[in-house]
């Protein structure tokens, strides 16, 4: 007598409070992870030139402390490489907690780093050495988080819940800004060189705690619990390798998400690092008056993201983000115009609306990049899209940024980079929107498409 199969287990559906409790470690795993990371980048703008490479002029050591800064961007995709291949193989949450417990370590060990003064050349080797583990965190961190959200995220709130995950950027902002404020309020000039800009790094000490919290605490994705039990009798018989799969059928796409993105992350980056120099050093402006505005401007980008988001889980993804990229296209050169008269309030003005803009482009991108590739690869495919726009973006905009000024002598020359980028971005965009729309209609139509599984929900634009 035949007996039908038994049918396969399914993932139990995630109750809210599950739900609220992952995206808040989600969440909260970000923004401490991004804290770490920005205070770097604050510190390398105001004190870690001097401190680390004294050698030359001034220009040269911000130059120099830069380039250490652009070292962690490089050492990204070697995070989102590593963790993508094993977060998409082993799980979310393993590759999540290991890039929290690096990110401590890293960004204590800054903190208590001895300068060229005390132990020459090996304290710029050794800080070379805990950026690019920062990087290298950082990197591994991102596609974890953004997972953890999105994946648990309700029918029709991805990009909703994806948002969490990227105002873990806005908060490492603020954070770090205000922990810099306070640490230059309650000591002297002399004493903030000396010892006081240390005490920020110091916070890293918590991000190991959280590291436990979330390993005791929050359960695997059901996205990624689905995808390991429908390869589980493929991997019996052939070893599955997301990288592999990536690197054969997909490049395209990531390359794609990596120049839609990248002139969000080099503006980001030049209007919060790159500006505080150009500003305090260039047009001697008051350097905690500096830091209040990147404090301030940042807090709106906390109500922004998520409205960005939100409206992107009515209106399509692609739609919002190309918005976002025709405003930072037609912003970059009245920001600098601005930013130029060396007023705190037309500085303000300037980064605000800037900021206005990045946050349109950065409310839907966790979603945008998690859509734009299937469970088994999706880790992989995110964080190197992601990780991609970071090295060719971000981690050189501020280094790009002084040479451009130190080669030209005008700002505008930074206007025209952005522009650059913007336009890059809107190509890439028009791109994944054609292709998203190629794959819906094949897909109406029944038909098998090998970039049908590239943008599925890209295709509502």
């Amino acid at each position: 007598m035949d007996t039908a199969p038994a049918p396969a287990p399914t993932t139990p559906t995630p109750t809210d409070g599950n739900r609220r409790r992952v995206a808040t470690a989600a969440a909260l795993a970000s923004a401490v992870e991004w804290y770490d990371y920005f205070v770097f980048g604050i510190a390398a703008a105001l004190v870690l030139g001097d401190l680390y490479f004294p050698a030359g002029s001034s220009s040269a050591g911000v130059l120099a402390a830069f380039a250490t800064f652009a070292v962690g961007f490089l050492a990204r995709p070697i995070g989102g490489v590593i963790a993508g291949q094993l977060g998409d193989k082993r799980g979310r949450k393993p590759m999540l907690v290991l890039a929290l417990t690096l990110m401590g370590f890293a960004t204590v060990g800054i903190g208590l780093l001895p300068t060229y003064a005390t132990i020459g050349i090996a304290a710029p080797v050794l800080l070379v050495v805990f950026r690019v583990l920062q990087g290298i965190a950082v990197g591994a961190q991102w596609g974890g988080a953004m997972l953890m959200a999105t994946e648990y995220a309700p029918e029709g709130k991805r990009g909703l819940y994806g948002s969490l995950v990227q105002l873990g950027v806005p908060i490492g902002v603020v954070t770090a800004n205000t922990v810099f404020l306070i640490a230059g309020a309650l000591t002297s000039d002399a004493s903030f060189v000396a010892w006081g800009w240390r005490v920020p790094f110091f916070v890293g000490f918590l991000v190991l705690g959280l590291a436990w919290y979330i390993h005791a605490k929050v359960e695997e994705t059901p996205a990624f619990k689905e995808a390991e039990r429908a390869l589980a009798e493929q991997e019996k018989t052939k070893a599955r390798s997301p990288l592999g799969t990536i690197l054969r059928h997909h490049m395209g796409t990531v390359f794609l998400a990596g120049g839609s993105f990248a002139v969000n992350t080099a503006t980001f980056y030049i209007v919060i690092t790159g500006v505080l120099d150009y500003s305090t050093r260039t047009l001697s402006m008051d350097r905690s008056s500096v830091l209040m505005v990147s404090l301030g401007v940042s807090l709106t980008q906390l109500v922004l993201i998520p409205a960005a988001a939100s409206l992107s889980d009515r209106v399509g993804r692609l739609r919002i983000y190309a918005a976002g990229a025709v405003g930072l296209l037609l912003w970059a050169v009245p920001m600098f115009l601005l930013i130029d008269t060396a007023s705190l309030l037309w500085l303000a003005v300037g980064t605000f609306v800037c900021s206005c803009f990045l946050s349109i482009m950065y409310g839907p991108q966790a979603a945008l990049f998690a859509e734009l590739f299937t469970a088994e690869m999706r880790y992989t495919g995110a964080s190197l899209g992601y990780q991609i726009a970071a090295v060719l973006g971000g981690g050189l905009a501020p280094f790009v940024m002084v040479l451009l000024l130190e080669a030209t002598g005008t700002s505008m020359s930074v206007s025209g980079y952005i522009i650059g980028l913007a336009v890059i971005a809107l190509i890439s965009i028009k791109i994944l929107s054609s292709r998203a729309a190629g794959a819906a209609k094949e897909a109406r139509e029944g038909q098998e498409s090998p970039e049908a599984e590239t943008a599925p929900a890209a295709a509502r634009d």
